[in-house]
């Protein structure tokens, strides 16, 4: 999808009358704890964001290791969620699963009925991310896998990282900042595109 087509993504007017309303689509953003899920559904979000997060308490200890966010102080128990309008034709809602494995029962409800997934990677903590690339691979969804750069760093090259992933060749994998708006869309736009491509293949079938 070519991103210059798309308006800035600010709250889009009501559906003008005889309009149909724009198609949803159900994105999921997966990752380790700690890497910025909620950081990026927030940022992106053209609603207040609904999120789940909950204080941290003793019994996380040396279970949530928050990695570069070293003054993290909550953890999503639920899910985040989010939503944006890309144009008249088209809504992203925005579903950010929780990110320890001990929540991970919850993932096959969100992920029910999504077109794509957006894996968020701390590149400091590879192994923290394992559980979602392999989860959205064996569930056959469509993802994109986004190296979060902490402090406009990241700890390995992109080549590393695919191969410490051991990601499949038609999975993209991207540097973004979950901080900033317009890098948040340009990951999410990776995902819609590859949500596209599917549907347009079976429709070709």
């Amino acid at each position: 999808m070519d991103s210059a087509r798309l308006p800035n993504l600010t709250a889009m007017p009501a559906t003008a009358p005889g309009r149909k309303p724009p198609i949803p689509v159900k994105i999921i953003v997966a990752g380790g704890f700690g890497v910025g899920k909620t950081t990026a559904v927030a940022a992106i979000s053209e609603i207040d964001p609904l999120t789940t997060e909950a204080e941290m308490t003793a019994a996380g200890i040396g279970v949530d290791v928050p990695g570069a966010t070293a003054d993290k102080t909550t953890t999503t128990v639920a899910m985040d969620f989010g939503c944006v309008t890309i144009d008249q034709s088209l809504k992203l809602y925005l579903f950010g699963a929780p990110g320890q494995a001990r929540f991970g029962f919850m993932w096959d409800d969100l992920a029910r009925g999504a077109l794509g997934a957006l894996v968020v990677v701390d590149s400091s903590r590879l192994d923290d991310c394992y559980a979602a690339v392999d989860y959205f691979e064996r569930s056959d969804l469509p993802f994109a896998v986004a190296v979060n750069a902490f402090e406009g760093q990241i700890a390995h090259d992109i080549e590393s990282i695919r191969w410490a992933l051991a990601l499949r060749e038609g999975v993209p994998i991207l540097v973004f900042d979950a901080r900033r708006r317009l890098s948040v869309r340009d990951a999410m736009l990776v995902v819609l595109d590859l949500a596209l491509a599917r549907a347009t293949r079976a429709e070709a079938r």
